[in-house]
């Protein structure tokens, strides 16, 4: 159990008693903008940027506290530069002024120069250690060179032709003199569900019992107390969704501590439905299903749901095209069988897409980065299309493609299935349907793709990407279904089958609490059969006062058989 006490504990902005004073997190711009003429920065007037190079949102910050993602700048030539004038450093001792930066260079033997100036004509460099990678890290350079001056300017300069990034540049004050030390914030979730849960930030300490310190929060604080425990873990709890801020004070200390939240979403149980029952244009990866991957534009819901015979369909739909944020689902791990997928898909066009070996949308992964399963969009000309499918991730050419020439405006139904080879002397086997009869056992596969190649070690997530505007359609997408059997992803609904009652009514539909309410033009004595998608019955009862008690069923879709007076009907019911 927690323990709970009072820090003289004040609830309100961090920012109030914040010990960084100046931030930029480069904004988000619409597109790769110079920085000459980029709008979109955190900052305004007294602060001004110069310099060459761009501003762009590929290849985002990630992989340190506090890593902002999104914009970064990119300078890549001999000379390029990120320039930051108009800093008021004055109210703070140069011994308490700390610089960091988010940094990222390739090759590592290209390294960033660093240099301030107080009158913009004289530039003095700055020390720091080089990145030993050419991944992201968080470049911090502590008290003593920086000065204490009323126009402060920045540089950031690239001196050879490698690629270097740069994003969260920051000024704090860190008092030399605080005998307090904060070690590596750790945010971990309390709960992973379909609703918002909370998080946990731990926060080691040294070098409590020394002052009395006031913690500055939104969250709720537990742990241990710094000012009479001198070494422990401050605990402060948030909402997910909500980034976290701490700010710790007392005699000479002023520290902050900020991050952002961690997502706090359950394993999806197979076989999955997914119907993007969503409002119009909120962002698929906000939604508790599913996390959002890279950066960019959104997948977003799309008001209204594609049609295909044999499927009824439920909720909107989603859409996007080109570059941008992919989404992440995870699904329980299978390591074994066959894991299938399923979608209805309507391309709008292929104008603007010129990549000749085409770009993958869809697939499945063990994690977030080793992908398989893909399946891809090949050009044939604006208004035609090649369907393809690879075992593995981005290989164009070890795909499969279908000779066969769709049309874009088309809704088709595609089906996709990982078999895992039960021997290690075989490869696994990606296959590819289009148009299924629904309903219909499995047939032969439109195509088939194996090749020898790493691998899936298993199946836990499935995923929709935004590539590039040289790859991605412009593509609407529904009626998502995930399973082990050809059943699951291809289910018989009751469009395939009799509906003779006179102003049957079934709701709400989906069900997520125990009632689910049946009426009729009759209003005669009713009675209802509930079936998986196997055809395995899990419920039979009499309606009573016109409703069902569904409490036992678990989420998932089902089939409804519901009988009156000698007539039948059927209805896809979704229970959350």
């Amino acid at each position: 159990m927690k323990k709970l006490y009072t820090l003289l504990l004040l609830i309100g902005s961090a920012a109030t008693f914040g010990q960084t004073f100046f931030t930029e997190n480069m904004g988000t711009p619409g597109a790769t903008t110079d920085i000459a003429v980029y709008t979109g920065w955190q900052n305004t007037t007294p602060i001004s940027f110069a310099g060459l190079g761009d501003v762009r949102t590929s290849a985002a910050s990630a992989g340190y506290s506090g890593a902002s993602g999104s914009g970064n700048v990119f300078i890549n030539a001999i000379g390029e530069n990120l320039q930051i004038n108009g800093i008021d450093t004055s109210p703070y001792l140069a011994t308490d002024i700390e610089l960091s930066f988010g940094y990222l260079t390739n090759p590592i033997t290209n390294q960033l120069v660093v240099e301030y100036s107080t009158d913009g004509s004289i530039w003095t460099p700055v020390t720091f250690t080089n990145n030993a990678n050419t991944s992201w890290n968080l470049v911090t350079i502590p008290g003593g060179q920086i000065p204490s001056s009323a126009t402060l300017s920045l540089r950031f300069t690239n001196p050879t032709a490698g690629q270097m990034r740069l994003d969260d540049v920051k000024l704090s004050n860190v008092s030399s003199s605080c005998a307090l030390s904060l070690g590596t914030a750790v945010a971990a979730c309390d709960a992973s569900t379909l609703a918002l849960d909370t998080y946990s930030v731990t926060i080691p300490y040294t070098g409590g019992a020394t002052e009395t310190y006031v913690i500055t929060t939104t969250g709720t604080v537990s742990g241990d107390n710094p000012s009479t425990i001198a070494a422990g873990n401050i605990i402060v709890t948030f909402t997910e969704g909500t980034a976290y801020a701490v700010n710790v004070t007392g005699g000479t200390c002023n520290i902050d501590v900020t991050g952002n939240s961690p997502e706090c979403k359950p394993e999806n149980a197979l076989p999955y439905y997914e119907g993007f029952d969503y409002t119009a244009g909120n962002s698929l990866g906000a939604e508790q299903m599913w996390t959002n991957a890279n950066s960019g534009d959104f997948i977003t819901a799309t008001a209204g749901s594609l049609a295909y015979t044999g499927l009824t369909t439920t909720g909107n739909s989603i859409s996007f095209d080109g570059a941008g944020i992919d989404c992440f689902s995870p699904i329980t791990p299978t390591t074994s069988g066959t894991v299938y997928y399923s979608f209805l898909m309507n391309i709008g066009t292929m104008a603007g897409v010129t990549n000749t070996s085409g770009g993958y949308i869809a697939g499945v992964g063990e994690d977030n980065t080793t992908l398989g399963a893909t399946f891809w969009t090949k050009r044939v000309d604006d208004t035609n299309f090649n369907l393809g499918i690879e075992v593995r991730t981005a290989n164009a050419a070890n795909t499969t493609f279908d000779a066969t020439s769709y049309q874009t405006g088309q809704t088709y139904f595609v089906v996709v299935g990982y078999t895992f080879n039960a021997t290690t002397t075989a490869d696994d086997v990606v296959s590819l349907w289009v148009n299924p009869v629904v309903g219909s056992p499995e047939p032969t596969a439109t195509i088939t793709d194996t090749h020898a190649a790493t691998d899936l070690v298993d199946i836990s997530t499935f995923f929709l990407r935004q590539d590039s505007t040289t790859e991605t359609p412009a593509v609407q997408i529904d009626e998502l279904r995930i399973g082990t059997a050809w059943a699951d992803v291809v289910p018989v609904t009751a469009s395939l089958t009799d509906n003779n009652i006179n102003g049957l009514t079934m709701y709400p539909n989906p069900v997520s609490g125990s009632t689910l309410n049946l009426t009729s033009t009759a209003n005669a004595a009713m009675s209802v059969q509930i079936f998986d998608l196997l055809g395995k019955e899990v419920l039979k009862s009499n309606v009573v006062n016109n409703t069902v008690n569904v409490a036992k069923l678990t989420a998932g879709v089902y089939v409804v058989k519901i009988t009156e007076e000698g007539k039948t009907a059927t209805r896809k019911l979704v229970v959350k």
